[in-house]
Protein backbone atom coordinates (compact mmCIF):
# COMPACT_ATOMS: atom_id res chain seq x y z
CA UNK A 1 0.00 0.00 0.00
CA UNK A 2 3.29 2.16 0.74
CA UNK A 3 4.02 2.04 -3.44
CA UNK A 4 0.30 3.12 -4.02
CA UNK A 5 1.30 6.41 -1.77
CA UNK A 6 4.41 7.09 -3.01
CA UNK A 7 2.86 6.96 -6.84
CA UNK A 8 0.16 9.18 -6.39
CA UNK A 9 2.36 12.03 -4.38
CA UNK A 10 3.78 12.53 -7.73
CA UNK A 11 2.37 15.65 -9.90
CA UNK A 12 3.44 13.91 -13.10
CA UNK A 13 2.28 10.75 -12.42
CA UNK A 14 -1.39 11.87 -11.31
CA UNK A 15 -1.56 13.40 -14.83
CA UNK A 16 -1.02 10.31 -16.18
CA UNK A 17 -3.77 8.84 -14.53
CA UNK A 18 -6.40 12.20 -15.08
CA UNK A 19 -5.30 10.96 -18.75
CA UNK A 20 -6.15 7.81 -18.59
CA UNK A 21 -9.05 8.85 -16.87
CA UNK A 22 -10.19 11.06 -19.63
CA UNK A 23 -9.72 7.98 -22.10
CA UNK A 24 -8.37 5.06 -21.04
CA UNK A 25 -6.39 2.20 -23.00
CA UNK A 26 -3.90 4.71 -24.29
CA UNK A 27 -0.65 3.77 -25.97
CA UNK A 28 2.73 5.72 -24.39
CA UNK A 29 2.78 7.92 -27.84
CA UNK A 30 -0.90 8.87 -26.72
CA UNK A 31 -0.27 9.55 -23.34
CA UNK A 32 3.07 11.32 -24.10
CA UNK A 33 1.44 13.86 -26.44
CA UNK A 34 0.31 17.21 -24.68
CA UNK A 35 2.31 16.70 -21.86
CA UNK A 36 5.33 18.58 -20.94
CA UNK A 37 7.80 15.59 -20.21
CA UNK A 38 9.95 13.37 -22.25
CA UNK A 39 8.76 9.90 -23.69
CA UNK A 40 11.70 8.45 -21.38
CA UNK A 41 9.81 10.17 -18.60
CA UNK A 42 6.58 9.06 -18.92
CA UNK A 43 7.84 5.70 -19.51
CA UNK A 44 9.36 5.77 -15.93
CA UNK A 45 6.47 7.24 -14.83
CA UNK A 46 4.25 4.45 -15.60
CA UNK A 47 6.71 1.28 -14.70
CA UNK A 48 6.06 3.16 -10.94
CA UNK A 49 2.38 3.38 -11.01
CA UNK A 50 2.14 0.13 -12.67
CA UNK A 51 4.54 -1.46 -9.41
CA UNK A 52 1.77 -0.25 -7.39
CA UNK A 53 -1.05 -1.05 -9.42
CA UNK A 54 -2.85 2.08 -10.56
CA UNK A 55 -1.90 1.10 -13.78
CA UNK A 56 -2.67 -2.23 -16.10
CA UNK A 57 -1.40 -2.71 -19.40
CA UNK A 58 -2.39 -5.10 -22.24
CA UNK A 59 -0.75 -6.29 -25.25
CA UNK A 60 -2.67 -5.53 -28.60
CA UNK A 61 -0.23 -6.96 -31.45
CA UNK A 62 2.92 -4.37 -31.23
CA UNK A 63 0.69 -1.98 -29.60
CA UNK A 64 1.23 -1.80 -25.52
CA UNK A 65 -2.41 0.08 -24.06
CA UNK A 66 -2.43 1.54 -20.46
CA UNK A 67 -5.41 1.28 -18.54
CA UNK A 68 -6.56 2.75 -14.81
CA UNK A 69 -6.89 0.55 -12.29
CA UNK A 70 -9.18 0.50 -9.36
CA UNK A 71 -8.02 -2.30 -6.86
CA UNK A 72 -5.30 -0.35 -4.92
CA UNK A 73 -7.75 2.40 -4.46
CA UNK A 74 -10.33 0.14 -3.37
CA UNK A 75 -8.25 -1.18 -0.92
CA UNK A 76 -7.06 1.85 0.50
CA UNK A 77 -10.74 2.45 0.53
CA UNK A 78 -12.07 -0.56 2.40
CA UNK A 79 -9.04 -0.26 4.41
CA UNK A 80 -8.60 3.45 6.07
CA UNK A 81 -11.94 5.01 4.95
CA UNK A 82 -14.90 2.70 5.80
CA UNK A 83 -12.76 1.77 8.89
CA UNK A 84 -12.33 5.83 10.34
CA UNK A 85 -14.66 7.33 7.64
CA UNK A 86 -12.88 11.01 8.43
CA UNK A 87 -13.87 13.91 5.64
CA UNK A 88 -9.64 14.09 5.37
CA UNK A 89 -9.63 11.44 3.19
CA UNK A 90 -12.81 12.67 0.94
CA UNK A 91 -10.24 12.96 -2.02
CA UNK A 92 -9.26 9.46 -1.86
CA UNK A 93 -12.69 8.35 -2.11
CA UNK A 94 -13.39 10.73 -5.38
CA UNK A 95 -9.90 9.23 -6.75
CA UNK A 96 -11.61 6.01 -6.18
CA UNK A 97 -14.97 6.30 -8.05
CA UNK A 98 -13.38 8.69 -10.53
CA UNK A 99 -11.21 5.10 -10.94
CA UNK A 100 -14.02 2.74 -10.80
CA UNK A 101 -16.19 4.98 -13.07
CA UNK A 102 -13.65 5.86 -15.81
CA UNK A 103 -14.96 5.97 -18.94
CA UNK A 104 -14.39 3.49 -21.83
CA UNK A 105 -12.63 4.83 -24.76
CA UNK A 106 -12.22 1.26 -25.62
CA UNK A 107 -14.99 -1.12 -25.19
CA UNK A 108 -13.30 -3.37 -23.17
CA UNK A 109 -12.47 -3.79 -19.12
CA UNK A 110 -8.97 -4.53 -17.70
CA UNK A 111 -8.79 -4.60 -14.03
CA UNK A 112 -5.81 -6.14 -12.05
CA UNK A 113 -5.72 -7.70 -8.33
CA UNK A 114 -3.00 -9.47 -6.82
CA UNK A 115 -4.17 -12.52 -4.45
CA UNK A 116 -2.56 -14.13 -1.76
CA UNK A 117 -2.77 -17.77 -3.29
CA UNK A 118 -1.02 -20.33 -6.22
CA UNK A 119 -1.76 -20.40 -9.74
CA UNK A 120 -3.22 -23.55 -8.82
CA UNK A 121 -5.56 -22.60 -6.05
CA UNK A 122 -6.32 -19.78 -7.96
CA UNK A 123 -7.45 -21.46 -11.14
CA UNK A 124 -9.99 -23.61 -8.92
CA UNK A 125 -11.29 -20.35 -7.91
CA UNK A 126 -11.92 -19.93 -11.52
CA UNK A 127 -13.05 -22.67 -12.94
CA UNK A 128 -14.35 -25.24 -9.47
CA UNK A 129 -17.75 -24.85 -8.67
CA UNK A 130 -17.21 -25.61 -5.26
CA UNK A 131 -15.09 -21.80 -5.55
CA UNK A 132 -17.36 -19.99 -7.95
CA UNK A 133 -21.03 -21.41 -6.27
CA UNK A 134 -19.43 -18.77 -3.15
CA UNK A 135 -18.55 -15.96 -4.76
CA UNK A 136 -20.70 -15.81 -7.61
CA UNK A 137 -23.49 -18.16 -7.07
CA UNK A 138 -22.80 -19.92 -10.31
CA UNK A 139 -21.14 -22.98 -11.57
CA UNK A 140 -19.87 -23.98 -15.00
CA UNK A 141 -20.82 -27.21 -16.47
CA UNK A 142 -17.70 -27.64 -18.84
CA UNK A 143 -14.60 -29.79 -19.49
CA UNK A 144 -12.62 -26.94 -19.62
CA UNK A 145 -11.33 -27.96 -23.04
CA UNK A 146 -11.02 -25.47 -25.83
CA UNK A 147 -13.92 -25.53 -28.02
CA UNK A 148 -15.85 -27.30 -25.28
CA UNK A 149 -19.40 -25.80 -24.83
CA UNK A 150 -20.28 -24.33 -21.34
CA UNK A 151 -23.48 -24.14 -19.28
CA UNK A 152 -23.95 -21.77 -16.82
CA UNK A 153 -26.05 -22.67 -13.93
CA UNK A 154 -27.44 -20.01 -11.25
CA UNK A 155 -27.65 -21.18 -8.27
CA UNK A 156 -30.91 -18.89 -8.42
CA UNK A 157 -33.74 -20.90 -9.45
CA UNK A 158 -31.23 -23.41 -10.11
CA UNK A 159 -31.48 -21.69 -13.69
CA UNK A 160 -29.25 -23.16 -16.94
CA UNK A 161 -28.04 -20.62 -19.53
CA UNK A 162 -26.97 -23.30 -22.76
CA UNK A 163 -26.47 -22.14 -26.21
CA UNK A 164 -23.88 -23.05 -28.64
CA UNK A 165 -21.58 -20.13 -28.71
CA UNK A 166 -20.85 -20.27 -24.90
CA UNK A 167 -17.73 -21.80 -25.51
CA UNK A 168 -14.45 -22.07 -23.92
CA UNK A 169 -11.78 -20.38 -26.14
CA UNK A 170 -8.79 -20.63 -23.78
CA UNK A 171 -7.52 -23.00 -21.01
CA UNK A 172 -3.78 -23.43 -19.97
CA UNK A 173 -4.18 -24.52 -16.49
CA UNK A 174 -2.80 -22.09 -13.77
CA UNK A 175 -1.89 -19.64 -16.71
CA UNK A 176 -4.88 -18.64 -18.89
CA UNK A 177 -8.45 -18.96 -19.51
CA UNK A 178 -11.11 -17.63 -21.52
CA UNK A 179 -14.50 -18.46 -22.49
CA UNK A 180 -17.42 -16.70 -24.00
CA UNK A 181 -20.06 -14.30 -21.96
CA UNK A 182 -23.57 -16.27 -21.06
CA UNK A 183 -26.21 -15.70 -23.37
CA UNK A 184 -28.94 -13.22 -22.62
CA UNK A 185 -31.64 -15.78 -22.73
CA UNK A 186 -35.00 -15.59 -21.23
CA UNK A 187 -34.63 -17.76 -18.52
CA UNK A 188 -31.59 -15.46 -17.42
CA UNK A 189 -34.15 -12.44 -17.46
CA UNK A 190 -36.74 -14.28 -15.27
CA UNK A 191 -33.95 -15.41 -12.70
CA UNK A 192 -33.15 -11.41 -11.95
CA UNK A 193 -35.92 -10.15 -12.82
CA UNK A 194 -34.79 -8.22 -15.85
CA UNK A 195 -37.50 -5.93 -17.79
CA UNK A 196 -38.09 -7.21 -21.14
CA UNK A 197 -36.56 -4.02 -23.22
CA UNK A 198 -32.79 -4.09 -21.69
CA UNK A 199 -33.18 -8.02 -22.62
CA UNK A 200 -33.40 -6.99 -26.04
CA UNK A 201 -30.88 -4.63 -26.09
CA UNK A 202 -28.55 -6.42 -24.43
CA UNK A 203 -28.88 -9.83 -26.62
CA UNK A 204 -28.62 -7.70 -29.73
CA UNK A 205 -25.30 -6.72 -28.82
CA UNK A 206 -22.24 -9.05 -30.55
CA UNK A 207 -21.37 -11.49 -28.21
CA UNK A 208 -18.18 -10.87 -25.62
CA UNK A 209 -15.47 -13.07 -23.97
CA UNK A 210 -13.57 -12.72 -21.46
CA UNK A 211 -9.74 -13.60 -20.21
CA UNK A 212 -7.79 -14.29 -17.27
CA UNK A 213 -4.44 -13.85 -17.42
CA UNK A 214 -2.53 -15.70 -14.20
CA UNK A 215 1.12 -14.62 -12.90
CA UNK A 216 2.96 -15.49 -9.89
CA UNK A 217 4.41 -12.82 -8.03
CA UNK A 218 6.44 -14.37 -4.58
CA UNK A 219 3.37 -15.07 -2.23
CA UNK A 220 0.78 -13.50 -4.65
CA UNK A 221 -0.47 -14.41 -8.09
CA UNK A 222 -0.81 -11.56 -10.53
CA UNK A 223 -4.77 -11.37 -11.88
CA UNK A 224 -5.74 -9.45 -14.75
CA UNK A 225 -9.13 -9.74 -16.15
CA UNK A 226 -10.11 -8.70 -19.70
CA UNK A 227 -13.15 -8.35 -20.90
CA UNK A 228 -14.06 -7.18 -24.51
CA UNK A 229 -15.59 -8.01 -27.60
CA UNK A 230 -18.15 -4.98 -27.02
CA UNK A 231 -19.84 -2.81 -30.30
CA UNK A 232 -19.48 0.94 -29.05
CA UNK A 233 -22.13 1.76 -27.34
CA UNK A 234 -22.73 -1.20 -25.91
CA UNK A 235 -25.41 -1.85 -22.96
CA UNK A 236 -23.50 -4.77 -21.53
CA UNK A 237 -20.49 -3.14 -21.08
CA UNK A 238 -21.43 -0.53 -17.56
CA UNK A 239 -22.66 -3.74 -16.13
CA UNK A 240 -19.82 -5.92 -16.00
CA UNK A 241 -17.39 -3.35 -15.19
CA UNK A 242 -19.43 -2.32 -12.28
CA UNK A 243 -19.58 -6.12 -11.15
CA UNK A 244 -16.28 -7.58 -11.89
CA UNK A 245 -14.70 -5.55 -9.07
CA UNK A 246 -16.67 -7.02 -6.39
CA UNK A 247 -16.80 -10.77 -8.28
CA UNK A 248 -13.09 -10.12 -8.18
CA UNK A 249 -12.61 -8.89 -4.49
CA UNK A 250 -14.96 -11.43 -3.09
CA UNK A 251 -12.98 -14.32 -4.88
CA UNK A 252 -9.94 -12.88 -3.48
CA UNK A 253 -11.48 -13.19 0.43
CA UNK A 254 -12.54 -16.50 -0.22
CA UNK A 255 -8.99 -17.63 -1.08
CA UNK A 256 -7.20 -15.87 1.13
CA UNK A 257 -9.67 -16.02 4.22
CA UNK A 258 -11.71 -18.98 3.55
CA UNK A 259 -14.32 -16.76 3.04
CA UNK A 260 -16.16 -14.81 0.28
CA UNK A 261 -17.43 -11.18 0.85
CA UNK A 262 -21.31 -11.47 1.15
CA UNK A 263 -23.16 -9.05 -1.05
CA UNK A 264 -26.52 -6.97 -1.23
Amino acid sequence: MSDVFRALADESRRALLDGLNRANGQTLRELCAGLAMTRQSVSKHLAVLEEAGLVTTVRRGREKLHYLNAAPISDIAERWISRYDRRRVDALADLKQALEGTPMSRPEFVYTTYVRTTPEQLWKGLTDPAFTRQYWGTAFETDWRPGSPMTWRLDRNDTAIAHPDQVVLEAEPFTRLSYSWHTFTDEWAKAYDIDAEYVAKVAAEPRSKVTFELEPKGEHVRLTVIHDGFGEDSAVLPGVSEGWPELLASLKSLLETGSALKTA
